[in-house]
């Protein structure tokens, strides 16, 4: 273990190791998987990623179907097809390659400037969300980014730098809308004042970049299409979330109803505004945010699961070992990292766990722990320094 951890350190071989790691499986993807359903390609989000850039410039509906160039729709913002343009001008191998070392990269230097329990828990928590990162970067998803953002922004809050954070909180959101419950986490440190300024002020910026390549006119009308996509999306999915959980079992529809609960729950710890001096209750407080913006994300899949993994690791590798947690965490890493995998046959994943989303379970579990954790622990008696 000491010889891992000196390698963690030496940042030459870290890094290299990811960029080989990442340029592998890319490799892999783009020349030699199978393609697995209706997907014409292994890579197809990153067709979607990539020609997002290509119709805003031609100002085109990025939110229309565009059967013959990749499946699915596009659902992000106009702001994300633009900052796609270094991506988009490379040939596709080229592409797919970098857009996954970044990812990659991204979320590990998130977890190797992250403060957890000791060096060879950091390693551990790193070991954990490996798969589940690989699995995110195998379908060229942009998930591992938002997760390496969202860390890295409770690490600049840490170290009290709420410019910065501020702009990666913003600009999570301008890829994925469910990252605006990390901003939550402003509420929990001095300078509240300035944070916010700062966060309308990238926002604002953030929504007007694409006017270098779009009019104004043409810019409201893209927001206008993606609110549409967005709330069809809301209306008629239940993604693999604790709603749709409820909905296979129990044929329950009431998903506003549950996300009020689970908001509920979410918000209650910030009643205890003296525990905010605590180290420990911030930590917690933002791990139980990255598994809430999954679990109770209709839209979430397989893939979005690194963010709560992250989540996952993030608490239980930042305290000391207990025996329940160590229960729960065991089950993550077999119903919500293995099982999803190639090591268990893809017939066994649609018969046993898609329909019954078992991998969901683990998380709600975590989550209602961590829950009643921040409720309940005396932090200010707990405080780690």
């Amino acid at each position: 273990m000491n010889r891992l951890t000196r390698v963690l350190q030496n940042n030459a071989i870290f890094y290299g190791s990811l960029i080989f790691i990442a340029s592998a499986l890319s490799v892999w993807i783009y020349f030699f998987a199978p393609v697995r359903g209706s997907f014409s390609t292994t890579y197809n989000d990153y067709l979607i990623f990539k020609q997002s850039f290509y119709h805003l410039i031609k100002h085109t509906d990025l939110y229309a179907s565009y059967p013959s160039e990749y499946n699915d729709l596009y659902k992000y913002s106009p702001t994300f097809a633009l900052l796609m343009a270094p991506f988009a001008i490379l040939p596709n191998a080229a592409g797919v390659i970098l857009w996954n070392i970044l990812n990659l990269l991204v979320v590990y230097y998130s977890f190797k400037n992250f403060v957890f329990y000791n060096e060879t828990k950091k390693l551990l928590a790193m070991a954990f969300v490996l798969a589940e990162a690989l699995t995110s970067i195998y379908s060229s998803q942009c998930n591992c980014l938002i997760t390496g953002l969202l860390i890295i922004a409770f690490e600049c809050l840490e170290n009290k730098k709420p410019v910065t954070a501020t702009l990666l909180l913003a600009i999570s959101v301008f890829i994925k809308p469910f990252a605006l419950a990390a901003f939550l986490l402003l509420l929990l440190y001095p300078g509240k004042p300035k944070a916010f300024i700062f966060s309308i002020i990238w926002s604002i910026l953030l929504f007007a970049l694409p006017l270098l390549v779009i009019s104004p006119a043409g810019l409201i009308g893209e927001y206008k299409s993606w609110f549409l996509l967005l709330k069809g999306d809301h209306d008629n999915s239940m993604g693999y979330s604790v709603m749709g959980t409820l909905q296979y079992w129990f044929g329950s529809t009431d998903k506003i109803y549950t996300l009020l609960i689970g908001m509920l729950l979410l918000l209650l710890p910030l009643t205890r505004y003296k525990s905010f001096i605590s180290q420990s209750f911030r930590r917690i407080f933002f791990a139980s945010i990255l598994i809430w913006v999954v679990i109770f994300n209709h839209k979430a899949e397989t893939y979005t699961y690194i963010i709560a993994i992250s989540g996952i690791a993030i608490w239980y590798f930042s305290q000391p070992d207990k025996k329940l947690n160590l229960l729960l965490l065991m089950l993550a890493l077999f119903f919500t990292i293995l099982v999803p995998t190639s090591i268990f046959p893809w017939t066994y994943h649609n018969k046993y766990l898609s329909p019954y989303l078992m991998f969901v379970i683990p998380s709600l579990l975590i989550w209602l722990k961590i829950s009643a954790e921040l409720l309940f622990t005396n932090f200010n008696l707990k405080k780690l320094n």
